[in-house]
């Protein structure tokens, strides 16, 4: 269960920042069918479960074999971690139209794979940051920590598209800021605890 909550914080941390995914499912909700907009939400959920589960898996399970790799892995990733908690912190994030949700789901498909699974970013510090955590957590006990971080994803989007379509004339860039702000210093917090797993580690 400890583990479980883990992946559920950092998941939550992770996924709830405005982002192109956030995007979609965003303006979905303001400007479409609830239906529609859970067709979004859906599509975004399953290509951002599969790259954490290929992030997880693939590169937290060569680091497990590799003690060096491990050690630069787990404190590059705490640097890394806390910097994007601290850039969510000063970020100034806007809704935007310009995402076009007028779409039929084929193209929703294809749209929410490029920027998710063809985005460097999300790649890179997807990997960090669950590979790194994957090589912190003690055998038999990673199952739990991304089942939490996967359910974190189902829980982020269908809520925010459920919440959005409820109040979208009350939804504004404010609540995004404070989004981002409680994400920043989650994240943050998860970074410094990743930092003192290297310590421990390997000092």
């Amino acid at each position: 269960m400890k583990y479980l909550l883990q992946g559920l914080m950092l998941g939550l941390g992770y996924v709830a920042p405005l982002g192109m995914q956030n995007l979609y499912v965003i303006n979905s909700a303001l400007r479409e069918s609830r239906s529609k907009a859970y067709q979004v939400a859906f599509v975004t959920i399953f290509f951002d479960i599969s790259l954490a589960l290929a992030c997880f898996f693939g590169i937290g399970a060569l680091l497990k074999k590799v003690p060096i790799l491990q050690g630069i892995i787990m404190l590059l990733g705490s640097i890394i971690v806390i910097y994007i908690g601290i850039s969510l912190l000063k970020s100034s994030p806007e809704i935007s139209n310009d995402v076009d949700t007028e779409k039929p789901l084929i193209r929703i498909i294809v749209d929410c794979f490029v920027v998710t699974w063809l985005n460097p970013q999300a790649l890179v510090d997807g990997s960090i940051l669950l590979g790194a955590y994957n090589a912190s957590i003690p055998e038999g006990f990673s199952k739990y920590f991304i089942m939490g971080f996967c359910l974190a994803s189902f829980i982020w989007f269908t809520s925010l598209s459920t919440i959005v379509s409820i109040f979208h004339e009350k939804f504004n860039n404010n609540i995004i800021k404070w989004i981002n702000i409680v994400c920043g210093i989650i994240i943050i917090f998860f970074g410094a605890k990743l930092g003192y797993s290297f310590i421990r580690t390997f000092m």
